[in-house]
């Protein structure tokens, strides 16, 4: 029993340089993947999130949803199709995608925290003009409502936080003519860590981090620069779905963001065990 308790002593001390470094930073998590649906490891996150406010760090929430705009999507009658990994998003659609991530998903993740004592205000883009998009288009294609981010205002997000709330974002997006886009959460996730000169952006995903060997999970790449991502992407170390994941990660630091992390979200506090340990557990992307 008694070494139980110094193991724990231990994991505290290995933790404290790292609360003392980050203490007063942003740090932006984008939340999505089984992280989102299981809901022990939910539970995990929410947890990880309300701890990271209490030892005094500043986190923001960018979320996804498309698995649950989907199930809406297939209950009303409509086909889902996807272009390179993009939704075709009619206006119809968009209506749908921003009641789903705006409305069940972006509440209930407010009510989590608040249920760890945590104040949380969920927004999407449209509020305060945070998310300015404009037409994505797609190898060319024009795919419907689908945006990327054009411009961040942090005015309504940094009043949040001083006010010792944690922002919960939607990545819904408008345009000067009141366009109504749908945002991928990965890069709407990119932009507001730029735009907030984060200290780490987080991309919880189902994967354990970006690896050698796609099959090999001791292959894992602990930590690599820009340029090590460019060559592993033109020497195919890096490929399919990892590619545009590596880019978000890539533009994140170029947007000065400090350190980009991908962790597998389906382990119990990967977000604390990622920042506050000597090892980490997933892949740092750093300038």
């Amino acid at each position: 029993m008694m070494t139980k308790e110094i193991e724990k002593a231990s994991v505290l001390i290995e933790a404290l340089p790292y609360i003392r470094r980050f203490a007063g930073t942003t740090i932006v998590v984008k939340y999505g993947g089984s992280a989102m649906v299981d809901p022990a490891i939910k539970y995990s996150v929410i947890q990880d999130i309300a701890m990271l406010k209490r030892i005094g760090l500043r986190p923001v929430i960018v979320h996804g949803g498309g698995p649950s705009i989907t199930t809406m999507l297939d209950r009303l009658g409509k086909e889902s199709r996807f272009v390179n990994g993009l939704r075709e998003t009619d206006e119809e659609t968009a209506q749908i995608a921003e009641m789903i991530l705006s409305g069940s998903i972006g509440k209930d993740i407010v009510k989590s925290l608040q249920n760890q004592g945590i104040d949380a205000v969920g927004i999407n883009g449209k509020d305060g003009d945070t998310l300015i998009a404009k037409k994505l288009l797609v190898d060319g294609e024009d795919v419907g409502f689908v945006g990327e981010v054009s411009k961040v205002n942090t005015t309504l997000l940094e009043t949040l936080m001083s006010n010792d709330f944690v922002p919960v974002v939607s990545p819904v997006g408008t345009d000067s003519e009141c366009n109504t886009y749908n945002i991928n959460a990965d890069y709407a996730a990119s932009a507001v860590a730029g735009a907030l000169h984060a200290q780490k952006l987080v991309f919880l995903t189902d994967v354990e981090g970006i690896l050698r060997d796609k099959d090999d999970s001791s292959t894992i790449i602990r930590q690599l620069s820009i340029s090590d991502a460019e060559r592993f992407i033109a020497d195919g170390t890096i490929k399919g779905g990892m590619i545009p994941k590596t880019q978000c990660c890539m533009d994140g630091i170029r947007n000065g963001v400090q350190s980009v992390h991908i962790l597998d979200g389906r382990i119990p506090h990967s977000l604390l065990l990622e920042i506050f340990t000597n090892e980490g557990i997933g892949t740092m992307m750093v300038p």
